[in-house]
């Protein structure tokens, strides 16, 4: 078997071209020399964020923006201006402008912040244009997309990345040290999810800022936009990556492990309707539609090497923030709710828990420790300069990034066949190979000492 990863490694028709392996100390130090020139499909909120990240930087050159919107493609102009860079060509052509941005032979990679459902066609049309791609989450809404995603890639060469943050979290980077020097034995359970009331988000004029409004589609601002409607026509885990992302890595999905299948359950679906009623009253339109998405979804997930995951999507109830983290193995466990953790025979006390801080101080990842400075000040806690910067790093080096299109598909298609699970009854659903085979031989390199 080593001889075939060695094999595999050099030689894989996976990756559909040569790309460099460098050693781990090599990929994440920034090289100053190369500038990657970066187009922008979608300038959005959370398009804006990564632009202002890469203006940031001195080896980045923002080639052109492409946007359906005047007002977001003014926001974006001003960070440009204001960060003294020089104006990038402006696309703003109606949904299919990217096409014109894709014709620019100047960019070498792009970034997707759009909608959901359109980054399977956009990601698919970059990759033919021979860019590579960082794409906001998720990549694929249908599993049919995802093996889409994976013929393309594989066929131009060119890598996609999901840009999904939370695997550069840093309590999440602290136990995944820990889960590497066998803290917490072998892996036996993990949980996570999305967590997060996002009512506020979902239900939005425009006129205030996020809270207060009813309204959503042509009436809606930013992701209200878009966003609710897959609440009004979907029930499946519909946002599983922030969860799966950091849970697939500590148990080497696609790199010596793999899922085999999934079910899910939906709940009763009441929390929209009764944030429309409470706000904009009984008689308000919104208060008639009937929003199929369950207010809590419950997925479990079972892998090659017999682990279980569990993952839950609840979005649209009143609660606190928490992804739901939970590592456990034969040794002990960790909870990012209670903000603790347990290790049998080193914990203070038998069958009590403890602060999880200092055990996270202790354990810091090699990159936090390094790079902290620099993703000071980024979004969501610096955890979206790490993910931007393994994306660069990856296209000046032209090589695999480390979350690669297998990837970004396993994770993706989650929510489709939750959705199939849900549809049948909570049945159990057998979960495609997008690898296939290979996840027997490949290595997992993910954030490897200071490699990123």
């Amino acid at each position: 078997m080593k001889t075939n990863r060695r094999q595999f490694i050099k030689t894989s028709a996976l990756t559909g071209a040569a790309f460099t392996i460098l050693p781990s100390s090599a990929l994440f130090a920034q090289d100053k020399s190369t500038k990657v020139r970066l187009g922008f499909i979608g300038v959005g909120l959370r398009g804006q964020g990564h632009l202002d990240l890469a203006l940031r930087r001195n080896d980045v050159e923002v080639v052109a923006l492409c946007d359906i919107q005047q007002r977001m493609m003014d926001m974006s102009l001003n960070l440009v201006q204001k960060a003294g860079k020089p104006k990038p060509q402006v696309v703003l052509e109606g949904p299919y402008g990217y096409r014109k941005l894709l014709e620019n032979k100047n960019i070498d990679a792009v970034v997707i912040a759009t909608p959901w459902e359109w980054h399977t066609v956009q990601c698919i049309e970059a990759m033919n244009a021979q860019k590579y791609v960082g794409c906001e989450v998720i990549t694929g809404m249908t599993v049919e997309e995802c093996w889409q995603l994976v013929h393309t890639s594989e066929r131009t060469g060119m890598p996609l990345m999901m840009l999904e943050n939370v695997c550069y979290r840093r309590d999440v980077m602290a136990v995944m040290n820990m889960v590497r020097q066998n803290i917490f034995g072998e892996l036996v359970h993990l949980q996570g999810g999305y967590q997060h009331d996002l009512r506020e988000v979902k239900f939005n004029d425009g006129k205030q800022a996020y809270g207060g409004g009813v309204e959503f589609g042509t009436k809606g601002f930013s992701e209200a936009q878009w966003r609710t409607e897959h609440s009004v026509h979907r029930n499946g885990d519909l946002y599983p990556t922030h969860g799966i992302g950091p849970i697939a890595m500590m148990t080497n999905i696609n790199r010596g492990n793999r899922f085999t299948e999934l079910v899910s359950y939906a709940s009763k679906a009441r929390g929209l309707h009764d944030y429309v009623v409470k706000k904009g009253g009984e008689n308000h339109p919104n208060a008639k539609v009937n929003f199929k998405l369950g207010d809590v979804i419950t997925t479990m997930i079972r892998c090659a090497n017999e682990e279980t995951i569990l993952l839950q999507h609840d979005t649209n109830l009143p609660r606190p923030y928490s992804l739901g983290f939970r590592v456990q193995g034969t040794k002990g466990i960790w909870m990012d709710l209670n903000r603790s953790i347990y290790i049998e025979g080193m914990s203070k006390e038998e069958h009590r828990w403890e602060e999880a801080q200092p055990w996270l101080e202790k354990y810091d990842h090699p990159l936090w420790k390094k790079y902290a400075s620099d993703a000071s000040g980024a979004g969501h806690g610096g955890m979206d300069w790490f993910v931007l910067n393994a994306f660069i790093e990856s296209v000046k080096r032209k090589i695999q990034p480390p979350m690669d299109v297998y990837d970004a598909v396993a994770w993706s298609a989650i929510t489709p066949l939750s959705e199939t699970s849900i549809r049948l009854g909570g049945e159990t659903v057998e979960f495609p190979d997008f690898t296939k085979g290979q996840w027997m031989y490949r290595k997992n390199t993910f954030a490897i000492d200071d490699s990123f």
